[in-house]
Parts: C-alpha cells; sequence; structure tokens
C-alpha cells in the first residue's frame, strides 16, 4: 500500500499553478505548514549567515525568493478558511494562527536580517538600484522596525507571546461570530410573515430552511453588517423587528459564542504591543505605516464629515417620520428596524423607484456577463472564459480564464456568489496565486458574495446593493490581476490599507453607466431593458438617504477608532456602555440609525485587516470620487482611460508610493469636494 503524497507540497502542475483542490484534504494542510515554516527558516539563516557583507542580490531579492513553499500553502488553505470553514479547517486555523504568528516573529524579528537590510537602506543614496528595487529595501526596513526588530531580547520574546495570542484570539473571534450567525438566522414558520418578498426571495428562505434540516419553514440568515436586505420589503413589522434584534446581538447575548471577552482582551493586548513598540495606542501604530500618517488626522476627517451627516439623517429621519404618521392607521415613533422600509417607500414616492422590483431586471449571470466583464473588456480589453475543467475548493465557485486584448493570457478569476453556512459573512477578494516575475507567477483570484441560492430551476436576481458590491469586489480582482511587478511583496493589493479600497470603489461607477446599465439591465423574463428613464431616476438618488448610509458608517469607523486609541493598562469591561460613549462624543449616537458594525461582530477588525483601519473606505473615497470626475472630464469607458487607470495605479501594486503614483494619473493631489458633493454633504 503506497502512501499518498501530499499535493500541496510540491508546485501545482496545472495551469497557473492553481492548487489542486481536487487532491487536497484538510489533513494535508498542517504538514505543509510546518515544512513550510521549515524550509523559509532555512532560507533566511543563509541569509543571515552569509560571510559577503549585504548586496541587493545576497540579502533582498534572496528574501523575496524565500518562503515559495509557505506562500502556496497559506494562500491555498486561506482561501478555504473564509469561504468553506468547516468544523475541521476552523480547528487546523485555530492551531495554526499562533504558530503563523510565531513564524512571521521569527523573520521580522531576526536581529541578522534586520541588520543586513538596515545596511543597505543606510546606502540608498549610493546603490545603483532600480526603483521597484529602491522601495523594496525601504519597505522591509520600515516594515521590520514598526515590528519591533530594534527591540532588545526580554522586549521581543515578550512581543512574540502578544502575537501569537492576538493571533489566536482573531481565530476565537472569528469562529464565534460564524457559529453565532448562523444560530441566530431568523426562521418564519407562516409566510404570511415575510410579506414584502418576491417568489424567489421566499424560495430561497424556504431552501436555507431545507438545507438546515427543518421540517417546513422559511429562514432568513444574516449578513456581516447590522442591517438586513430584507428590512426594505417586509411589510410586518414584527419581523423586522425579529430580523433587526438577531442581527444586533451577535456575539454579545452570553453563552460559548460571546465576543465580548475576546475583544477586550484584543483590545488591550493591542494596546500593550504598541507601548512596547513606542506607540501611545494601536491606532498610532498602524496609522504611522499608512497614508493617513496619525490618529489625529483620521480623527480631524470623521469630525468633519460626522457633524453633516448627522444633521442630513435627522432630516432624514423627520421625512419618515412623516410619512409613518401620514400613511399608519396607528402611528408610532421610527425605529431602526423600520428605516430601511420606510425609505424605500419614500424613495418611491419621490422618484419613483421601487428597488425591490428591479431585482427582476438583475438576473446574475447577465450581470455578470453583460456588466462586470463586459465594462472590463470596454475598458481594458479583458475577454474571459469559463475553465469547469479547472478544480475548486468548492462546487459553488466558477473560474474564469481571462485574456488580454491581444490574446494573451493573463490569470484566472474564481467567483463564489452564494452563501452558506460554512463561508464567513461578507464580500470578499483574495488572492489564491499573486503575480510575481520574480517567481514566475501569474495572478489567481477570487471574488465571494452571500447572495441567497434560490431553489433550483429558479433565477438567480440581485438586489441593487448586490450588483453594487459585485461590481465593487471585482474592482479589488483586477487590481490583482493586473499587478505587475517584480517582487511578491508588491503584489496586486499589497498596499496601504487606506488606499486598498481606492480600486474597487473606482469599479463601481460603471454600474450604472449608460453603456453597460443598458446591455446587462434586462428583465429575466422577457428581456426587456430597464426603462432609461428609471435608470436617470437611479442617477438623480445619488445623496438620497446618504445622511443614514454616511453617519452609520462613520459610527463604525470612529468605534474602531476609539477602541483602539486605548493605551497600555486600560481595559473595557462593559462593552455596551464604551460603544454608547464614543457615538456620544463623536454626535452619531441616534438609535434609529445604527453603527453599522457593532464591536461583537465587526469581523473586519477583529478578525480581519482593519484594526484602526475602518476608516479606509471613506478616506480611499476621496480618491475615489476624485477619479469618478476624472473619468467623466475624459470620455468615460474607453480603452485610453482604462490604460491610464491601469498602468500608473492597478499595475503598480504596491511598488510605488499610492499617493505618488495617484499624482501621476491624475496630475495633482485628489480633492475633496467630488466626495462631499456624492455624499450630499457640500450643502
Amino acid at each position: 500500500m503506497t502512501v499518498e503524497t501530499n499535493p500541496l507540497l510540491t508546485p501545482s502542475p496545472l495551469p497557473y499553478a492553481v492548487p489542486d483542490y481536487g487532491r487536497i484534504r484538510a489533513e494535508h494542510y498542517l504538514p505543509a505548514f510546518r515544512q513550510g515554516f521549515d524550509e523559509q527558516l532555512a532560507e533566511i539563516r543563509r541569509i543571515t549567515m552569509a560571510r559577503s557583507m549585504p548586496t541587493f542580490e545576497n540579502t533582498m531579492e534572496a528574501l523575496e525568493r524565500s518562503g515559495e513553499l509557505l506562500d502556496r500553502v497559506a494562500h491555498a488553505f486561506y482561501t478555504v478558511s473564509s469561504a468553506d470553514a468547516t468544523a475541521e479547517i476552523q480547528a487546523i486555523d485555530e492551531e495554526l494562527a499562533p504558530l503563523m504568528a510565531a513564524h512571521h516573529d521569527a523573520i521580522l524579528l531576526n536581529a541578522a536580517l534586520y541588520w543586513r537590510i538596515s545596511q543597505l537602506h543606510a546606502q540608498l543614496g549610493v546603490l545603483p538600484l532600480e526603483p521597484e528595487q529602491r522601495r523594496l529595501v525601504e519597505r522591509w526596513h520600515r516594515e521590520m522596525t514598526l515590528a519591533g526588530a530594534a527591540l532588545d531580547d526580554e522586549a521581543k520574546v515578550r512581543l512574540t507571546d502578544l502575537n501569537q495570542r492576538l493571533s489566536s484570539l482573531s481565530a476565537t473571534f472569528e469562529k464565534n461570530l460564524l457559529a453565532d450567525t448562523n444560530e441566530l438566522a431568523v426562521v418564519f414558520e407562516d409566510p404570511a410573515e415575510l410579506d414584502g418578498l418576491s417568489a424567489g426571495e421566499l424560495s430561497a428562505a424556504a431552501r436555507a430552511a431545507a438545507e438546515r434540516g427543518l421540517d417546513g419553514g422559511y429562514l432568513i440568515a444574516l449578513p456581516l453588517f447590522t442591517g438586513h436586505p430584507a428590512l426594505a420589503v417586509l411589510t410586518n413589522r414584527e419581523s423586522r423587528r425579529r430580523i433587526m434584534e438577531a442581527s444586533r446581538s451577535r456575539g454579545s447575548r452570553g453563552g460559548e459564542h460571546d465576543n465580548r471577552g475576546v475583544l477586550s482582551e484584543i483590545v488591550a493586548l493591542r494596546a500593550e504591543r504598541a507601548a512596547l513598540l513606542g506607540y501611545p495606542s494601536h491606532a498610532a501604530a498602524v496609522t504611522a505605516d499608512e497614508t493617513a500618517g496619525t490618529p489625529e488626522a483620521v480623527e480631524r476627517m470623521l469630525r468633519d464629515l460626522a457633524a453633516p451627516a448627522a444633521r442630513n439623517a435627522e432630516t432624514e429621519r423627520a421625512a419618515l417620520q412623516q410619512l409613518i404618521d401620514e400613511t399608519e392607521d396607528e402611528p408610532f415613533p421610527l425605529e431602526a428596524h423600520d428605516w430601511a422600509y420606510y425609505t424605500e417607500k419614500l424613495r418611491t414616492a419621490r422618484y419613483d423607484i421601487d428597488t425591490a422590483a428591479l431585482r427582476a431586471w438583475f438576473e446574475a449571470e447577465r450581470v455578470l456577463q453583460d456588466g462586470v466583464f463586459a465594462a472590463a473588456g470596454r475598458l481594458y480589453g479583458l475577454s474571459f472564459q469559463e475553465r469547469p475543467d479547472l478544480p475548486v475548493y468548492h462546487p459553488g465557485a466558477r473560474t474564469f480564464e481571462v485574456f488580454q486584448e491581444d490574446g494573451s493570457p493573463l490569470g484566472l478569476y474564481v467567483l463564489d456568489l452564494y452563501t452558506r453556512d460554512s463561508k464567513r459573512g461578507g464580500a470578499w477578494m483574495n488572492e489564491i496565486v499573486s503575480q510575481s516575475a520574480l517567481r514566475g507567477t501569474k495572478p489567481v483570484v477570487a471574488n465571494n458574495l452571500n447572495v441567497a441560492r434560490p431553489a433550483d430551476g429558479e433565477p438567480t436576481l440581485l438586489t441593487l446593493d448586490e450588483v453594487n458590491t459585485l461590481f465593487h469586489e471585482f474592482g479589488h480582482a483586477l487590481h490583482g490581476l493586473f499587478s505587475d511587478v517584480t517582487y511578491p511583496h508588491f503584489s496586486g493589493t499589497e498596499v496601504f490599507r487606506d488606499f486598498v479600497e481606492f480600486p474597487s470603489q473606482v469599479n463601481e461607477m460603471w454600474m450604472l453607466w449608460p453603456d453597460i446599465v443598458g446591455a446587462y439591465a434586462r428583465h429575466h423574463a422577457t428581456g426587456e431593458p430597464l426603462p432609461s428613464d428609471v435608470i436617470a431616476r437611479l442617477q438623480a438618488t445619488e445623496t438620497f438617504n446618504q445622511g443614514f448610509e454616511t453617519s452609520e458608517y462613520l459610527a463604525a469607523a470612529w468605534l474602531d477608532q476609539a477602541l483602539h486609541a486605548l493605551r497600555a493598562g486600560m481595559r473595557i469591561d462593559d462593552v455596551a456602555a464604551f460603544e454608547a460613549n464614543a457615538l456620544v462624543d463623536i454626535g452619531l449616537a441616534d438609535p434609529a440609525v445604527p453603527t453599522r458594525y457593532s464591536s461583537a461582530y465587526f469581523a473586519h477588525i477583529f478578525a480581519g485587516g482593519y484594526s484602526a483601519g475602518y476608516y479606509s473606505y471613506i478616506w480611499s473615497e476621496v480618491l475615489d470620487a476624485d477619479t469618478v470626475e476624472w473619468f467623466r472630464e475624459n470620455g468615460g469607458l474607453t480603452r485610453a482611460n482604462g490604460e491610464r487607470f491601469r498602468r500608473r495605479l492597478l499595475a503598480v501594486g504596491g511598488s510605488q508610493d499610492p499617493l505618488e503614483a495617484y499624482r501621476g494619473f491624475r496630475g495633482r493631489d485628489a480633492e475633496i469636494a467630488p466626495l462631499l458633493k456624492r455624499r450630499g454633504l457640500d450643502a
């Protein structure tokens, strides 16, 4: 009997080196990770033990070549752990978390490696390096310094302990959130309770209940954020209340999945780590290496935007309350679970737009092919061919080969559209294989959404928000696909956190671009296009409900900053009270406008890479809104415009300073006026 070879230990023979998920089993991951750790540490030892003085080739280039096995395994595993986190995968993730943290520290805190890089950094003025090589030295030196490479040995030991514990806590937070989100999915017995849902939505809820093993009934799963798309259409107020209450109680209702103690410890340990590194707070440590620079710069922006956003939300609240008073037989005070429902009624009254009815024009496959892909074709010359022959990590994922205008292959794009219990909430892009000329790899990128799957034979009809999300996430995918760098350190979306959302936000503009929306927005049954006057009215609603949407976002961004402004030795004993005080401080303590994420289910900052960085969406939106103005001023959806945006911004990844790259594209720094106009904050 032969022992099967672990398929992760050798480069994949498949096109684009895509992982052979058909052969990979859960038990393969940990042994492959351990071998990857050993191999990279051996490679680092060879670098640091070299008797010759540091050169770019024997230090930086050797460092970038190291860890190929580990990178290959990590990309394969973390794709699965976020999109198909079975109990077995979750157990591996929990065991792996401190091991990964320890491994990263073994490199970033390596005194001998830091010495060699510091020697090169001190000679940057005279070394004959290309711009990308020069930036590689600068970034490694900066990142190692910020990570604590210059600390003494005792401090490094404590730092390593902190990093491992924090890594484990983040894995626990994510596991708790997934479990509690699944447990809190709301079950309805009578379809009358879900009046307002379309037949397709009702069938999706029935299918979800059946997949849970429920005998009849309808299950409404919860998204990652506080609200829910169904709140906009459900006529039964009690049903809306139940959904909102379930959403807001995640991770904070006691029991084994309560995240309040977990997040309190995370915040305290992050503050201690920041102090160890010489920063007054975790927020200061994070922003020191972002375009914002300091927490004070972030605070100024958030406070400047919060006041007008709150005023606009109050005006919107008054209009909604008036609608309730005029239309309900027994009027009641507007509450959080009512906002979306009456907002849609008001939108219909003012603009004659029923966003729920629009779903009939947004069939998912047509949106993908004639919308998202078509815009990329018009702008960048791309074409897409489905590759069902290539293995995927889950049967729900689909793979497309991406070709450039001249027919040459660019990479692979994976779309995983539907929600399932093993997939974390929200939507995201991740790289399965990163582009690097040094390693000879082309990009393989994935987009994950959480769209409810309808019953067999019925079309998948997207909400307006889901269409927007698909365009947004594909913008991240383009960032990864267009990467054209030498060193893996700079590949694709390896940019500052408060810049990474910029390309994805720009890609949203094509959703309602006349030539694009006219092609994909067709009635799924009749093929009739969405009337042009409806499209015009949709475009006219750009600032509608922006007081609410801006306020709920800013509240979450401020909460993130407040949590991470704490200093070493401070601890949060009452999470709810802390949140309430923080929202009063920023002027966004409106019960009818809850924060987009409360702490106990704020995965971005406790189980993702956005700690003290959730502000980055609005920070990047300054660049985004300014870029949209540039496209409009220069002819819009043209190949010339696409090529300029691709070459000067998307292709460079992290190999250039992002603001310098933006100036090279725009000819000047970004201006905030387009953002204020877009969000109705310029009055």
